[in-house]
């Protein structure tokens, strides 16, 4: 029974954890002003055809 108590409390503690990484990045996502997210688009575009144009 030690086990499964065991197993239960590691389970819930990854959920709280990947909840507390999921509330951090959706806070850092809100700080964005839309012309900020536009700019990073942008970039994330060049550098992507960058690259297909390399390869």
């Amino acid at each position: 029974m030690k086990l499964w108590k065991a197993l239960g409390l590691a389970g819930v503690a990854g959920v709280a954890a990947t909840g507390v990484i999921i509330a951090r990045d959706q806070r850092q996502r809100a700080q964005l002003t839309p012309d900020e997210v536009r700019e990073r688009l942008h970039a994330r575009l060049d550098e992507m055809t960058a690259e297909q144009g390399d390869a």
